[in-house]
């Protein structure tokens, strides 16, 4: 059983192309280990017979926060299996390091938790997040504040208190576009945290462009087979120290068994974003020819996911699939589709909903790795169960191109 902690993220000057470090990173000892495949150690607790040195140990993380010498204490507190998931995609993110949690929300509340511990309640967000997300901070549920505003009001909404900038892009589900970099000089000195979840750091690297800390729901690409669920914060060393005391003293802690598959994931995560992507820019050419389709959502960033507006009814399109699977969640290597209004976003306030964009007849589309063609023919088929309904959309074009949102969307109002 493997009970060493993985090697650090490599300090070699020669950086490795990310397919490369998609598949090495997180097992670069194994080979020294006589193991090819990685080790899953279930372990909840780790015998010790020198419990004054457990002591010692123990008392050091609660100053620090620093992960253990030595072999784990228990299993809350670190484990070698997940430890690797963490070292893999800090590597990806180009991160000091990460730490991983049982969902992407826990995750989340992890971050909110660890700035409101040391007074900074505040926090600055951009809407459209996913609407989980959102009701968190809305509802004040970890005794947080929120103030809501479009990118170009971030500077001016930071108090003195405020201890977090919140962004997703592409955004949930309207694929909304952030300017990173701008977003990260009017923050100032308040650390912006990107959710890369639907980009992945295939397609973007947020700290590459100023943002600190880095959000994963993995449960979505990062494992990309729909059967496992976790959360990932990438970031530095210093708050992810802070991290993992938030985790130990709150248990949301990733499974073994997931940091597991999560880990193998990764490896083929380049391949699958490229190859998915592909297929869904193709989707959104074709949709926004479509005279069924009122709009089109397609980032210029690119990506595996479409989001598009029907003239008819978005209830009959979801009963009418057939290959394409209806259901929520996004990143699996089987295409799914949902209608955000009745479930991912149905818990935000509705005038707070369509002002982010997210409107009634809005559908999302996570492309997975099926033939374009069987993916089309089932759109298709399912467009045409579809009774038109116009009205409502007489200020817009009939169409919006594919790669093109409107303005206001983008503004996230």
């Amino acid at each position: 059983m493997d009970t060493e902690a993985p090697m650090a993220p490599s300090t070699t000057t020669r950086s490795r192309a990310l397919a490369t470090e998609a598949v090495h990173a997180g097992r670069d000892d194994l080979a020294a280990l006589g193991l090819h495949a990685p080790p899953i150690d279930l372990s909840t607790t780790y015998p010790s017979y020198d419990s004054r040195g457990e002591a010692e140990r123990i008392d050091s993380f609660a100053t620090t926060g620093a992960r253990l010498d030595g072999p784990p204490v228990y299993a809350r507190l670190d484990n070698p299996t997940t430890a690797r998931f963490e070292t893999a995609l800090a590597r990806l993110e180009g991160t000091a390091s990460a730490v991983a949690f049982a969902s992407g929300m826990a995750a989340l509340t992890a971050v909110l938790l660890a700035r409101a511990s040391i007074g900074l309640r505040h926090v600055v967000a951009v809407r459209p997040l996913y609407g989980c997300s959102d009701h968190l901070l809305g509802a004040g549920l970890l005794g947080t504040e929120v103030t809501w505003t479009d990118p170009a009001g971030i500077a001016d909404a930071i108090r003195p208190d405020t201890g977090l900038v919140i962004v997703e892009t592409p955004a949930n589900p309207t694929l909304a576009e952030v300017d990173i970099r701008s977003v990260a000089h009017s923050c100032g000195s308040v650390p912006l945290l990107v959710d890369n979840t639907f980009a992945t750091p295939v397609l973007q690297r947020p700290v590459e462009h100023g943002a600190r800390i880095v959000l994963h729901s993995a449960t979505k690409y990062l494992g990309g087979h729909g059967d496992v669920m976790g959360g990932v914060v990438a970031c530095d060393e210093e708050f992810a120290a802070r991290l993992r005391q938030v985790r130990f003293a709150t248990g949301g802690v990733l499974h073994p068994m997931a940091g597991y598959l999560l880990l193998r994931g990764l490896a083929t995560l380049p391949v699958r974003v490229r190859a998915a992507s592909a297929s869904a820019a193709e989707l959104s050419r074709r949709l926004a020819a479509d005279p069924r389709i009122a709009r089109v959502h397609y980032p210029e960033l690119g990506g595996a996911m479409v989001s598009f507006e029907v003239f008819g009814d978005p209830h009959r399109v979801i009963a009418a699939v057939r290959l394409i699977t209806p259901a929520v969640s996004l990143g699996s290597v089987d295409s799914l589709i949902q209608h955000p209004a009745s479930i991912s976003h149905r818990i935000v306030d509705e005038g707070d909903r369509q002002a982010s964009g997210v409107g009634d007849r809005l559908l999302r589309m996570s492309v997975g790795l099926e033939d374009v063609e069987d993916l089309w023919a089932d759109l298709c088929q399912a467009l045409s169960s579809e009774e038109p309904l116009r009205q409502g959309f007489s200020d817009l074009p009939a169409r919006t191109g594919a790669g093109t949102v409107p303005q206001s969307r983008q503004a996230g109002r």
